[in-house]
């Protein structure tokens, strides 16, 4: 039960990481330091999506559902639900490009904005 908790745990950490990399310049703009911790993970997540990097958190996911002695990620809220939206169905290299490329136009108009304003 532990390893399970630790694999669903880590999935909501996932989906919180893919989240702060998409809108967490968003978050520069009340508190500019958070912006020492962003930009390096925009950094790796345009990586993983453009270079096809394998994500750890990935890794480690899979670990502990196998020591859970689950096979994948069946059943549960989390799998059902958070999931299909880090792992959508059809995820193609073509796509992670524009995946990788939204997170690039987003995040620069956010830091543009934040530079105009200083």
């Amino acid at each position: 039960m532990l390893y399970r908790l630790a694999a669903d745990g880590l999935v909501l950490f996932h989906l919180a990481f893919i989240l702060f990399v998409l809108f967490g310049g968003l978050l520069t703009l009340k508190w500019p330091r958070v912006m020492w911790l962003h930009l390096p993970a925009v950094a790796w997540g345009i990586a993983v999506e453009v270079l096809h990097l394998p994500c750890p958190l990935t890794r480690w996911e899979n670990l502990f559902r196998h020591l859970a002695g689950q096979d994948g990620y069946g059943g549960g809220f989390i799998e059902h639900y958070i999931l299909t939206m880090i792992y959508p169905a059809g995820l193609t290299a073509n796509t992670q490009l524009v995946l990788g490329a939204v997170v690039v136009v987003v995040n620069l108009a956010v830091y543009a904005r934040l530079i105009k304003r200083k």
